[in-house]
């Protein structure tokens, strides 16, 4: 098993998967350690060189890969209720606006109808 500490590289696994079974036997967790080390080789990490370590590096990166993911899907999250956000304000600007329209046009509408009135008055009483 000491030569199972050198591992550096999926080659090197499998030569001693190789040896292993030529004895009638094989290395404990072999496939899952030939998938770490073939993560390792696409990201480009190095293997520490015994499965406990590579265990234990390729656990912490897929825990940091997690984390960067979730921290997109929140930052995409948080970008697309922005604009929710910013539609509602809109619209409530929109009503607020047209309150304020709707109020003026009330009191224009009095003043006028008084005026009208104060004039027919004036008028017919002269």
């Amino acid at each position: 098993m000491s030569d199972l500490e050198d591992i550096k590289s999926i080659d090197e696994l499998r030569k001693a998967q190789a040896a292993a079974q030529a004895q009638g036997t094989s290395i404990t967790n072999y496939h899952e350690w030939e998938n770490i080390l073939e993560d390792f080789q696409v990201i480009g990490v190095q293997s520490t060189g015994s499965y406990n370590g590579d265990l234990r590096l390729h656990s912490e990166m897929m825990e940091q890969i997690q984390s960067l993911m979730e921290e997109a899907q929140e930052a995409e999250r948080q970008q697309q209720t922005r604009p929710q956000n910013q539609d509602s304000s809109k619209v409530d600007q929109k009503t607020a606006t047209d309150h304020e329209q709707v109020v003026k046009a009330n009191v224009a509408n009095g003043v006028s109808s008084d005026i009208m009135a104060n004039y027919m008055k004036y008028f017919h009483l002269s």
